[in-house]
């Protein structure tokens, strides 16, 4: 009886209860749209699906109360100049990868790729376990943006060549697309490597501007065409064993957002990371299959004088940056400690069980 009189007093009688509209608390507050401009063409297999995923998986986790516009590479800026856009609010967020920004930020390279470093699992466990996210947030921090890991290659193959490398002489004075670190031990070797957007790769091949080029696997390889101006392929993944795709968030915008609305965002980047990884391991099996078997695509893995010079190579660029670089340095020293940590488990266990399984013919 005091209930109801309470309600009464109140004059929220048991009809009028009954009567009073519901307003979702999501829908009452006003929708956040942002922009985000990617590094890939629109669309793209894998990479521009990818960051569409990504801004998908935002507006649905959030009930609708974040909304991002997709824009492909040069729909609103350059592929190469995502980086300055996002840090500058010329769009709130954006996808690439971060080897790419090496001329402006040179420890931003080992949170892509390392040559000779971790493979994809060891590197997401290095972001999300091993301190590698908050160095990362560290170094962009500086730059006005807050970095993710929103996808993953895995390991990539090591190029396309129009002709067989059958020795290190072979490579002297090759003209190869090829970003990163791993470029700068390549042109360490003799090589002229340079860094383009993948979308000019096959005409560059073509015209002969290059005679070689890496860009990510059988899959996005194949939807290039880049198998019709080159014959050999190579493997011998040295130069990316794991490539990190970042999505990055202007730092402002990101400060502006409630901590409810920062978890979704954080939340979809790890699902779009982990749908990639899933996506790429299931359509580069059926790619290279249809490379080599419909389109006599010539297999081959580098020699091994090759092997050893881009190593020495790799480890003398590394070596160079780090001493010229605290952030490179820094971020280095957590790379290998965390390299060291998780090699010796992996050679027993995944590395082990692989070798197994060749040897038993499965």
């Amino acid at each position: 009886m005091q209930r109801r009189k309470f309600l009464k007093t109140a004059g929220l009688g048991a009809v009028g209860v009954a009567a009073a509209p519901f307003v979702s608390t999501a829908k009452a507050q006003e929708t956040i749209t942002w922009d985000m401009v990617t590094s890939w063409p629109t669309n793209f297999p894998a990479l521009g699906t990818g960051a569409n995923d990504f801004a998908k998986r935002i507006e649905q986790l959030s009930n609708g109360r974040m909304r991002i516009r997709v824009h492909g590479a040069g729909e609103l800026v350059p592929p190469l100049e995502v980086f300055d856009a996002v840090a500058a609010g010329t769009a709130e967020m954006g996808h690439s990868a971060s080897y790419y920004w090496r001329g402006k930020v040179a420890a931003s390279q080992f949170f892509t790729a390392v040559p000779f470093g971790m493979n994809t699992t060891e590197t997401n466990a290095w972001l999300y376990h091993g301190g590698g996210q908050e160095l990362w947030d560290e170094v962009y921090g500086k730059h006005n943006l807050k970095p993710f890991a929103v996808g993953n290659t895995g390991a990539q193959m090591a190029g396309w060549f129009k002709k067989e490398i059958n020795s290190l002489e072979d490579m002297q004075g090759l003209k190869l697309r090829l970003p990163g670190l791993a470029g700068e031990a390549m042109n360490g070797i003799g090589v002229t490597t340079v860094n383009m957007p993948g979308g000019e790769i096959f005409t560059s091949m073509q015209t002969g501007v290059l005679d070689a080029a890496d860009w990510v696997g059988p899959y996005n390889d194949m939807a290039f065409g880049l198998h019709q101006v080159a014959d050999y392929y190579y493997t011998s993944p040295w130069n990316e064993p794991s490539a990190v795709l970042e999505g990055t968030v202007n730092l402002d915008a990101w400060n502006e957002l409630p901590d409810d609305l920062k978890a979704v965002v954080t939340e979809a980047a790890r699902a779009s990371n982990l749908a990639m990884i899933s996506e790429f391991a299931y359509r580069n099996a059926q790619a290279l299959a249809t490379l080599v078997e419909e389109h006599g695509v010539q297999l081959r893995s580098f020699p091994d004088d090759v092997m050893e010079a881009l190593y020495e190579s790799s480890q003398r660029v590394i070596q160079q940056q780090v001493e010229s670089d605290p952030d490179s340095a820094k971020v280095y020293e957590s790379y290998m400690a965390f390299q060291r940590l998780v090699r010796p488990f992996n050679d027993v266990g995944e590395f082990h069980y692989l070798k197994t399984r060749e040897s038993v013919g499965v």
